[in-house]
């Protein structure tokens, strides 16, 4: 009986050894997992921009059932398409609405009703909770604002 195992120290044999097969792809795989965790994060950066621009301009305006809207002093958050937005139902009955991502970086604001502001807990901007204007810290620009109008059943949140 010969033995048909292949050799390498033999010239002229074609062949891969398990060993080798094995080591080659081990090594194929895991530089595989090493590209698609590198690649991945890169692609949803770049491709975020263009989704939510694209679900953004689809949607236009936004209705609230009239019975979500909190009482005077306080504030509503909810979502126009991807954005987090904010509706302020002020002490005075009427109500203003901006886009709830801070203008410095990205983060989520919070109304703080005690100290009649919106506030921006990552760096510490601070915005005019009449008009999302920027009055403290980093934040470059306002807050950008949306049309709120009140009918009987509803209140109607459009881009400004």
């Amino acid at each position: 009986m010969s033995d048909k195992r292949h050799d390498p120290a033999e010239p002229g044999k074609k062949g891969v050894s398990r060993r080798e097969f094995a080591t080659k792809a081990g090594v194929t795989a895991v530089g595989a997992c090493y590209a698609a965790a590198f690649g991945y994060p890169i692609f949803r950066y770049l491709a975020s921009p263009a989704r939510t621009y694209a679900e953004m301009a689809a949607i236009t305006e936004v209705p609230i059932p009239r019975e979500k809207v909190p009482g005077p002093g306080s504030a509503l958050m909810f979502r126009f398409g991807t954005r987090p937005t904010m509706l302020i139902h002020h002490e005075d009955g009427s109500m203003v609405c901006f886009d709830a991502v801070c203008t410095h970086l990205g983060c989520t604001v919070q109304f703080q009703p005690e100290e009649k502001r919106i506030h921006c807990a990552c760096h510490g901007g601070t915005y005019d909770m009449n008009t999302g204007k920027n009055i403290a810290g980093p934040p470059p620009k306002p807050l950008t604002p949306y049309q709120v109008e009140v009918t009987d059943e509803q209140i109607l949140i459009k881009r400004a």
